[in-house]
């Protein structure tokens, strides 16, 4: 079918039954949350091209293989290389923070590419017939070395860490094990595995976000550095990062996704 076309096709569906799937009392709470000061018809704009663009990036799982073995700058515009340069010059490890933005997988995927020792964190899919096949599209072409949320994976975390590799991971997600931080003005269970690196390691946070285009290319910044004095507590730094996250987010609201129950 092509990418075009399956991007288009994708969209339609998920416009048509992505409300099926999804509670829409949650993604019109949530936006309610983070944007009390936008209207009805506003809010309502920002979930119909959600949708859409959750059309799109599921069409385009299946062609990861294309967007690994292309040049990256064909496809991607690319700000802050040489921090990644830097990354991997150095080889020093770094925790990269981001959110589910849009084709978010292509932000692990351009970090590897980039020469980077990286390990990435995902969550299983509950489909236990999908989890599979999704589990094999990320070790093969997004990012070799996966680990798995939870408590196991942690000490995974570590692990790699020690060993020189740097660690991507999302905190937009709501946790079972963190601590309740502000988010958008109302608390939110965040995770505090950057801050806890940070207080360990004091390593250096580098925020991480994408955006797709409207000619459907994508723009990558790869920010600067965060760095935080030794005496900051987990508290401070969780906030900190959740107050970065809240500012990518602003700039394309629909390219979030709204869907998950994130102030439960």
């Amino acid at each position: 079918m092509g990418l075009k076309l399956s991007r288009v096709l994708g969209s339609k569906i998920f416009l048509m039954f992505g409300p099926f799937f999804r509670s829409k009392k949650i993604i019109e709470q949530n936006l309610l949350n983070a944007f009390s000061n936008k209207d009805e018809i506003s809010r309502k704009v920002i979930i119909k091209n959600m949708w859409k663009s959750y059309g799109k990036i599921l069409a385009e799982y299946v062609f990861m293989k294309y967007f690994r073995e292309n040049k990256s700058e064909d496809l991607i515009e690319v700000k802050g290389q040489e921090i990644l340069n830097k990354v991997k010059e150095t080889k020093e490890p770094v925790i990269f923070i981001s959110g589910h933005f849009d084709n978010f997988e292509l932000m692990a995927m351009h970090i590897e590419k980039s020469g980077v020792n990286l390990a990435a964190i995902y969550r299983p899919l509950n489909n236990y017939f999908l989890n599979p096949i999704m589990e094999n599209i990320r070790k093969k072409y997004i990012c070799h070395k996966q680990i798995k949320k939870g408590i196991s994976g942690t000490k995974e975390i570590l692990k790699h860490y020690k060993s020189g590799t740097s660690v991507a991971l999302m905190i937009d997600q709501r946790v079972s094990q963190g601590i309740r931080s502000l988010f958008f003005k109302k608390e939110a269970l965040t995770t505090t595995i950057p801050a806890q690196f940070v207080k360990k390691f004091n390593c250096n946070i580098i925020p991480i976000y994408i955006e797709r285009k409207p000619n459907e290319k994508f723009m990558l910044e790869v920010m600067k550095p965060l760095n935080f004095e030794n005496d900051q507590s987990i508290e401070n730094i969780t906030l900190k990062l959740n107050q970065t996250l809240e500012k990518m987010i602003a700039r394309n609201p629909h390219q979030w996704i709204w869907s998950h129950n994130r102030w439960k």
